[in-house]
């Protein structure tokens, strides 16, 4: 029983550590710019899903943005078009953050759980000593 909460909570580290990847990667190309005529940074999405052959979650794959982005209007930038405009990414940058909070606490709980598992295999090991 112990095993498992430990390699159930593991299969969640794993999921949860991909996805602040995936995130931390968003944000720090929120800002990436393309030429209008170019594709903008696709935004990375963490498919997370469960299976019937093992407990846990497990990463599905991951899904991609739109590379449509958004057209700003930057005369001066270096890769703005005639008519001025430059394509950025279409990342919301609150969204993301939200989606940053819950990943670090679902990333913290799966630790708590396996470390309290850790702990009762411990005692139990103890208590089997004595």
């Amino acid at each position: 029983m112990t095993f498992d909460a430990i390699g159930i909570a593991g299969t969640g580290l794993t999921v949860h550590r991909k996805w602040l990847d995936a995130i931390s990667d968003n944000i720090a190309n929120i800002n990436t710019a393309a030429p209008s005529d170019g594709a903008a940074f696709r935004a990375r999405y963490i498919l997370a899903q469960t299976s019937d052959q093992s407990p846990g979650v497990y990463v599905a794959g991951t899904a991609q943005g739109s590379a449509q982005g958004r057209l700003v209007h930057q005369p001066d930038h270096p890769l703005a078009d005639a008519d001025g405009y430059v394509r950025y990414p279409d990342i919301d940058l609150g969204d993301q953050m939200s989606q940053l909070i819950l990943a670090q606490r679902g990333y913290q709980a799966s630790a708590a759980i396996v470390d309290r598992a850790r702990n009762s295999y411990e005692s139990a090991l103890q208590i089997g000593r004595s």
